[in-house]
């Protein structure tokens, strides 16, 4: 007797497993504008390189002998692959079975994602579209209701992970409940513009409960979540979304255990770009491109931002230094003049805990005028989150470079630097307690409002101060360890980056954090 019967049986399975929700399903799937689980893991992984896990978990309909009579397969998709040829795990609901939301055998692939990020040490990539838990039944036994009390919380393998290997996730259609959830609990989230929404609970249980009455666009859409930090970036589609992935995913180690890959290109470390030096205006009050300058800085086609939305005064990014993967951290005039108000307090300094965990070095483009003042950065609590990332950045583990672009002032100036920090300054630097403007307002009130002619008292005094907090005399009492052309600035920092490669190796596995503000 053989085992011919049992085998066609599993072949049948999983050629039912692969059919996903039947061909109307897939059809109004593709009519919405997105593509189905099993296609975006086409688009997403190396050719042929998916392995997948559980391929016959479902739910199975037999007769009395015990034949199959119907298959209704997990709605979820998981298993291994590569990304330019390193190993990851990837899953993913699929919405042509209940709208991605999960069936028992589902749930459990889902949660087996994570273990199996963890177990192997691998990247986790989820691919998210469904909703969360749902009181309507499925085909099959429904097995027992809840889990029991001495099982490990669901959320676990999810929190502990992030302490472990690079976490990337994307919303591409509806996402809701324990899903999105999963989208917030990563390292790098995006969601694609016109077909993703990111929701707690949707339009019919909000219009119950609260009597509002929104689609889910209003709710979740690209516009709400790219500027409250759910999500890290927007993508034009579900191809771009996947090429930031793994763009994402190249700067970062694979876990904790191990540093990121060093990845040379053709660009000399000793270029030295021209127009570095009138990039920043003469003129204190002008503004200049903070972005166009990192990019004349670190290795040509390096730079990767993420949360640009989200606390706009503020830049965070990845970039290179002669294939050294480093983290930045700067400046945009452009917004409030790079004052670093409450969101992007929060952003720099889970930025700052990102590069921490995956040892990346950090680099700091300083243009900082200090906190945002006023009343609404009162009650955003500006100084309650500045303080945080100020904490993160004087206790961060890894090595610091700062460039001391233009302005360094007030308590919000600590958050650019770090213990045993590499610290350059150009000549446009200036640094104080206050910017000028600010310090002559309060210092000089009673004399401006004697003077006879109070706005060229200002002028003169802001002059005279402003020669004050030039960098030289910094430089000349070693207060930074070099006044730069700005020119230099590539060829100072790779040669950093050579000093400190051999340090990395010391910084490999889990990192802590102490209670911050």
């Amino acid at each position: 007797m053989s085992w011919e019967k049992d085998v066609n049986e599993i072949k049948k399975m999983r050629i039912l497993a692969q059919e996903l929700g039947g061909n109307d399903a897939v059809e109004t799937h593709h009519a919405k504008g997105r593509l189905t689980i099993r296609e975006r893991l086409d688009h997403l992984l190396d050719k042929d390189s998916f392995a997948e896990q559980g391929r016959l978990a479902g739910a199975a309909e037999r007769d009395t002998d015990g034949n199959l009579v119907s298959f209704s397969p997990a709605n979820y998709i998981t298993g291994f692959g590569d990304i330019d040829g390193r190993r990851v795990v990837v899953g993913g609901e699929d919405f042509t079975l209940k709208g991605g939301s999960p069936n028992q055998a589902g749930l459990r692939k889902s949660i087996f994602a994570e273990e199996l990020a963890s177990q192997y040490r691998a990247p986790l990539v989820r691919l998210l579209e469904g909703g969360g838990g749902s009181i309507a039944k499925g085909k099959g036994n429904s097995g027992p209701v809840g889990s029991p009390v001495y099982e490990t919380p669901r959320f676990h393998s999810i929190a502990r992970i992030l302490g472990q290997v690079p976490v990337a996730s994307a919303a591409l259609g509806p996402v809701a409940g324990f899903p999105a959830a999963r989208f917030a609990a990563s390292h790098f989230s995006v969601m694609t513009r016109d077909t993703a929404q990111l929701l707690i609970a949707g339009p019919a249980l909000v219009e119950r409960a609260l009597n509002i009455k929104l689609t889910k666009e209003e709710l979740g859409g690209v516009q709400i979540h790219s500027r409250n930090a759910v999500s890290a970036n927007i993508a034009t589609s579900e191809i771009d979304a996947f090429e930031q992935i793994r763009q994402f995913l190249s700067y970062l180690p694979s876990n904790v255990w191990e540093l990121a890959e060093q990845r040379l290109n053709d660009d000399p470390p000793a270029r030295a770009d021209e127009a570095l030096l009138s990039i920043v205006p003469k003129n204190r009050r002008l503004p200049f491109k903070m972005r166009n300058l990192i990019e004349m800085v670190i290795d040509r086609e390096s730079y990767f931002e993420m949360g640009r939305a989200f606390g706009p005064g503020l830049i965070t990014a990845f970039g290179r230094l002669n294939g050294l993967s480093v983290g930045i951290i700067a400046n945009d005039c452009w917004f409030y003049a790079g004052a670093m108000g409450a969101d992007a307090a929060q952003k720099v300094r889970r930025f700052i805990e990102l590069c921490d965990t995956f040892h990346l070095p950090i680099v700091n483009f300083t243009d900082e005028p200090g906190f945002m003042i006023g009343p609404d950065a009162e009650k955003n609590g500006t100084i309650k989150y500045g303080t945080s990332a100020v904490a993160a950045a004087v206790m961060s583990v890894v090595p610091w470079a700062t460039i001391v672009v233009r302005k360094a002032f007030g308590v919000a100036a600590a958050a650019h630097f770090s213990d045993g920090g590499y610290v350059l300054a150009w000549p446009s630097a200036e640094m104080g307690a206050l910017p000028v403007e600010g310090g002559v307002a309060v210092a000089y009130r009673r004399q401006l409002a004697a003077a006879d002619d109070p706005e060229k008292l200002r002028r003169e005094l802001e002059e005279q101060l402003a020669a004050q907090q030039s960098p030289f005399p910094r430089a000349e009492n070693f207060n930074v360890n070099d006044l730069i052309d700005p020119r230099e600035t590539r060829p100072a920092l790779c040669q950093w980056a050579e000093w400190i490669r051999p340090n990395l190796e010391s910084l490999k596995g889990p990192v802590t954090f102490s209670f911050r503000p």
